[in-house]
This record gives C-alpha cells, structure tokens and sequence, in this order.
C-alpha cells in the first residue's frame, strides 16, 4: 500500500508540474494531439475491445447491474462515437486566452477578463471507460492536467484507453504528466486523493449516489457533483398526442441505463384518457414496466398485471435505469411542477405541449440544469450539444450546471491596460 502511495504522489506533483507548460501550449499542438488520439483509437480498437471483454466477463460473473454493464461495454460502434467526438473537441475553438466582457472605466483604464485553465482535475469514476477519453481530450483542449482514477470493474478497459492517450500526447509533443492514470484500484487510494489539496484544483466523481456522497463528504478541494438524474416528462391537457408518445418513448426507451433517460410521466388529467391507453400499447411492445398511481389505474381498467403495475412511494424521485417508468396523474401544470419539484433531481426536465404560456411557465418555474420543451431528455449530453464530450453533468449551481465542456473547466483572470493611472 505504501508504494501505492508514492505513485500517487508522483502523479500528482507531474500533473501539477505539467500545467505551468499546458496554460501556454499552442493550439496547432493541442489539436495534433487530439487528432493523433482520435486515430489511436481506430488503428488500436481491436486492442481496447480485448481488455472490455474481459472486464464485461468479470463484471457480468461478479452479479454487476445491467445498467451498470451497459455503461462498461465498448464495441467497434462505441469506439469509433469516442474517437468522433475527441475530433469534435479538436475542432472547436480554442478557449485559453479568450478576451471577452472588455469595457473601458471613466478614467481610461481597459478592463476585461482572460480564459484560463483550473490547473489539475482529478476525475474518480467507475464502470465508464469512455470517461477516460472524454476527460483526457476535454482536458487537453482546455490546458489542464488531469489525474484519473477508474474503478476495478473497468481496469483493463481504462488502462488500454489511457496508455493509448498518453501515448498519442506523447507523439505530439504534450507534456508528461498531462495525462495520469491512477492504476490501482485499492478504495484506500480515493480517500488520500481527496486530501491532495496542494495538486489538485477540481475533483469529478462520476458514478452511484454513494461514491458522489463519498467525495462530496470528504474532499479537501472543489467539487463538481452531478449524474443523478430523476428525469420527468409532462404530457400537457394540450399536447399533440403522436409527438407525446414519440417523446416519452424515446426517453425512456432510446437507452434506459442512463441519467438522462425518463424515469417518470406525468400526464394531465385532460389527456390521460386518450394518452395512457396508447402508452400502454407502445410500452408493451417495447417491455417497459409501468409503475402507476391510482388515477393512471382506473384509467387502464385497473389490469394490475405484467407490465402495467401499482407505483409504491419509493417509486417517486427513483431513477430506474431500466425499463420502468412511474406513471401519474396530475390536474395541472401547478400540480406537475410541484411534483418536479418534490421529487426531481435537478438534471433533465420536459414538457410536451402547444400551450405557449405554458411552455413558457415551465422554462421559468423548474429548476434544473436542463429543461425541454417537445423534445427528449436525452439529448442532455456534451456530443449532442456540439460540445465533443463531457467532463460530466453538473446538477449544482456552482459554478457550472449541465454538460460540462471547454469552457465550464477554465477560469479567468482581469486584466487591466492603464496608462498611468492612479487610485486618487
């Protein structure tokens, strides 16, 4: 354990060392690399797919949740959305050094604030190998140095994709220590990180409730939680009943093992006579368990069997991550956001509607980092948002909320252009 220690340390203080060169890097160097990475991961995907299927064996045999599972899995399809998407980071702008908020004081003096990188993100995640690559290339692009600490069940996986990461940094040029992968997986290690005050600037937990309690409780350094999502759907009194279903489906069908996926529909009591029937029929064919209040019930004809099924009060504020939904009635809008407001998570929130006014009531009345209006909750994602990737999503307020990307990972700093000026 004490070796393991000291590799800690020594990864730390190289990430920290790295960022006094990575602030400066030029762009044309950040892009090479990430591109070199993009490439890596095609020419060497048969390599990363080897070490999956073996920690997906292991995983699988040790009883692991299928959602869980699904979030370890990489496959050629997987790899080469990866490999896209560090491409997409390599082509957006830029954004250490960007000038932005200029204005000139009465007394001539130049004000404005300049990007800057944090300095060095830790990121302590389990199952998600992607998360290996999203974080490295996010990093990359931004100038920060990065320490990354996986979880056992991913270990090969994360090894293969960060040695293929720093091997493509390495070729262009980046700085040792931009990229540290922690090896082992010894719980003990997690705790000392969380104390390295003096390297590390911003620290990530990406995974179940208790590892985010775990470091929200203990870190020594700022912390970004998120990825709890209780994802809700509101069937508005006036919604276009085909846009309704098509919408809830895809939320909670599209890919149901993760955090944006709909865990919860509530359906306005105007329309839920001629909606929930429908919803039943779909959610059949697609194998979703519908977990329903007694409204939903009595509207179904009470058939409490197979799918369709009674909601117990756990089932409110719950995210499945699965092929469940819990299904309510509600008498209105007022009644819908309260509900959100009880029980939601502060990640993604929808309402399918033609109202205008209602629409507008629920941009402005529910708080979460992302709220929808016809549309899916699963486009809460740093890809589909044209961010190339994600260090996470934040459900906090401070100081970033939702998918967080370039520019959620910098600071800034004020300068001021004088010409002689003097504090009277």
């Amino acid at each position: 354990m004490q070796q393991e220690l000291e590799e800690l340390e020594c990864s730390a203080r190289r990430a920290r060392e790295a960022t006094r060169r990575l602030a400066f890097l030029p762009t044309a160097v950040k892009n090479r690399a990430l591109r070199a990475v993009a490439a890596a991961l095609r020419d060497f995907s048969a390599r990363v797919i080897a070490a999956n299927r073996e920690d997906y064996a292991e995983a699988k045999a040790s009883g692991m949740s299928e959602a869980m599972l699904d979030r370890l899995l990489l496959d050629e399809a997987r790899l080469a959305g990866m490999s896209a998407d560090v491409l997409t980071v390599a082509a957006l702008p830029d954004p250490i050094g960007q000038v932005f908020d200029s204005r000139t004081l009465p007394n001539g003096l130049q004000l404005s604030k300049r990007r800057v990188p944090l300095g060095v993100i830790a990121a302590i995640y389990e199952s998600r190998p992607n998360v290996t690559v999203d974080i490295s290339s996010l990093c990359l692009k931004s100038g920060n140095a990065c320490i990354l600490r996986g979880g056992k069940e991913a270990r090969r996986s994360n090894l293969a994709l960060a040695g293929i990461v720093q091997d493509a940094c390495r070729s262009e040029g980046v700085p040792d220590g931009a990229v540290e992968f922690i090896e082992s997986t010894e719980r003990s290690l997690v705790n000392h990180l969380l104390g390295m005050r003096q390297y590390i600037d911003l620290v990530i937990p990406r995974g179940g409730a208790a590892l985010i309690r775990l470091v929200a409780e203990n870190a020594t350094m700022a912390v970004v939680t998120g990825g709890i999502g209780v994802c809700h759907a509101f069937v508005d009194g006036t919604a276009h009943i085909e846009m309704a279903l098509r919408i809830v489906n895809n939320a909670k069908v599209q890919r149901p093992t993760v955090c944006n996926a709909l865990d919860c529909v509530l359906v306005h009591q105007d329309i839920a006579p001629a909606f929930l029937p429908l919803l039943r029929d779909l959610w059949r064919d697609t194998g979703v368990e519908m977990r329903c209040d007694s409204a939903t019930l009595s509207l179904l004809g009470e058939t409490v069997s197979g799918r369709v099924v009674a909601a117990s009060p756990d089932d409110w504020g719950r995210e499945f991550l699965s092929l469940v939904a819990a299904v309510k009635v509600v008498a209105d809008l007022d009644e819908a956001l309260e509900h959100i407001r009880v029980y939601g998570s502060g990640h993604s929130e929808a309402i399918i509607t033609r109202d205008y006014a209602s629409s507008r009531r629920f941009q402005a009345e529910v708080d979460a980092a992302c709220v929808y209006v016809n549309a899916s909750t699963r486009f809460t994602d740093g890809s589909q948002f044209g961010l190339g990737a994600e260090i996470g999503i934040s459900t906090q307020k401070f100081h970033a909320r939702g998918p967080m990307a370039l520019e959620e990972i910098t600071s800034y700093k004020w300068v001021a252009l004088g010409d002689g000026q003097i504090r009277e």
